[in-house]
């Protein structure tokens, strides 16, 4: 018999606060394609697995400016100009997790967020909502590595059969699916009301 899901797990960034490093680079760049063009050669997100998981945000910086050189000045604008990459929330997301809440759904957070940036999240009053929020700069260890949600798993008795995981990544989806989590990637709030709704969360 297939489990019951009745506990939530989301991500943060990407599906709860409108984080984006566009925010940043657009006050830096002409156009979007000339910002892929940089994030894919700096590699952006495998190099913030690793700031992700606390190996020190001014370390990271100085690694991969030591490789792009030419990119120095903007790569340290990522770590001094940090605060600009977030833009509030995503506030239909926000109205869901509400709607669980509101029926009494366990919920919880696993993000990666490094510890030296956490500060910003904290000051979202929304994080009050959850029953526990696993960071990856205060674990040491980032998404997807399926470490993190087995840590998360142990500290609130978690079941990933019974819980549903929404993040906007692919590889940390399919980290969580390959453990048993519901998982879902996260596209739009109506998608992902429909998603709620098919697993019994929603009526």
């Amino acid at each position: 018999m297939t489990a019951r899901v009745d506990t939530a797990v989301f991500d943060l960034g990407g599906v709860l606060i409108d984080w984006s490093p566009y925010h940043l680079y657009r006050r830096l760049f002409d156009n979007d394609e000339d910002i892929a063009r940089f994030l894919e050669e700096i590699d952006l997100f495998n190099w913030l697995r690793g700031v992700d998981a606390d190996i020190g945000f001014q370390r990271g910086v100085a690694e991969l400016s030591a490789r792009l050189p030419h990119h120095a000045d903007l790569i340290q604008a990522y770590w001094d100009r940090w605060a600009e990459t977030l833009n509030g929330t995503f506030d239909d997301s926000l109205a869901l997790v509400e709607e669980l809440r509101a029926i009494g759904t366990p919920l919880y957070v696993i993000s990666n967020w490094s510890s030296e940036t956490w500060h910003h999240a904290q000051g979202f009053p929304f994080l009050e909502w959850f029953d526990g929020v696993v960071v990856s700069g205060l674990e040491g260890v980032a998404k997807p590595d399926p470490t993190i949600f087995t840590l998360a798993c142990d500290r609130y008795d978690l079941v990933p059969e019974r819980c549903v995981f929404i993040d906007d990544m692919a590889n940390n989806v399919e980290s969580a699916r390959n453990l048993g989590f519901h998982a879902i990637q996260f596209q739009n709030a109506p998608a992902l009301r429909r998603d709620f709704v098919a697993l019994g969360l929603l009526s």
